[in-house]
């Protein structure tokens, strides 16, 4: 059960982040951070961690040109950890069920945030005309309550009402086993699904080096950082003389083959991006502009 004193943070944040990424812009208004915020409140920093970044690369390539509205990854993101952990259901699940219909959901309210913020802005115009420089301040900051209420009142009434349902929900989907793992299924692939949609809109086949390069580094550290505890045993090998002997054949395996095979594949990438980058600096033409030469033959210094 979520506590009043969970429902009033998260609700006091989900009106800060709105406002935050309209004018600060310190990416508090990200789904990442809204589920590293939730985690916290709620005390499972992991799920948290999770569903903000599944969501976060769900609308990577998502952007609202002009005045127009995007789905509400970040409300998304607050409900589904939220609920997640006070519920017990499985985080990728949780963002299938949870935060994909509720941000799609809230969109109408962003609209709604857009519409009520114009009575505002006529009221400056207004102040302006008078020369009103208090009144041009007063009703730019009122203009933030309306965006603040787009995201605060859906949050505050699902924590406070919405738990009975989700919890018929999760009932539900318990008794139907195969759509449940569907659903985790869809949950999966929304990451995948964001990172399609970046790559529609970014010159990949002009910077393809560039992509091999991210791919070379992010398998290296993988490695790296997922055999932090492989290291750990072959220094302390370093320092025994029978304690390399000692250590079970799987992980001796483990720890040379990951190493050397994919270190070298992400060195090889690498080297690939160099030689195609010096490549692509060494087909550059540079456009002079055109040398003439006077009549004894010579340059002249104003013909430069």
């Amino acid at each position: 059960m979520i506590q009043w004193w969970q429902i009033l943070l998260l609700t006091l944040y989900s009106a800060y982040q709105i406002c935050d990424e309209l004018t600060i812009v310190s990416s508090a208004g990200s789904p990442v951070f809204a589920g590293f915020i939730t985690g916290l409140v709620m005390g499972d920093l992991k799920t948290g961690l999770f569903i903000g970044a599944s969501l976060q690369l769900t609308v990577l390539g998502v952007g609202t040109f002009g005045g127009a509205s995007r789905i509400d990854a970040t409300s998304g993101a607050v409900l589904a950890t939220a609920f997640s952990v006070a519920q017990g259901i499985d985080a990728e699940l949780a963002i299938a069920t949870i935060a994909v219909p509720v941000a799609t959901l809230l969109t109408y309210f962003d609209i709604l945030g857009r519409m009520t913020t114009t009575y505002f802005a006529h009221r400056v115009d207004a102040a302006i005309d008078r020369f009103d420089y208090k009144g041009i301040e007063r009703n730019y900051l009122l203009g933030a309550i309306p965006w603040a209420l787009s995201r605060a009142l859906p949050v505050f009434f699902a924590l406070a009402f919405g738990g009975a349902f989700v919890e018929t929900v999760v009932t539900g989907l318990a008794n139907v086993q195969w759509l449940a793992n569907g659903l985790k299924l869809a949950g999966q692939m929304l990451p995948g699904l964001g990172f399609a949609i970046l790559l529609r809109y970014l010159p990949v086949r002009r910077n393809l080096h560039y992509l091999a390069l991210g791919f070379g580094l992010t398998a290296m550290l993988t490695v790296l950082y997922s055999n932090v505890q492989s290291v750990g045993n072959a220094v302390s090998a370093m320092l025994g003389t029978d304690a390399f002997a000692k250590l079970p054949k799987e992980q001796m395996v483990a720890f040379t083959n990951n190493f050397k095979s994919v270190s070298m594949i992400g060195i090889a990438i690498i080297g690939i991006f160099l030689a195609v980058q010096h490549f692509k600096n060494s087909q550059r033409t540079v456009v002079a502009a055109p040398v003439t030469e006077s009549e004894s033959g010579e340059i002249e210094d104003d013909e430069f």
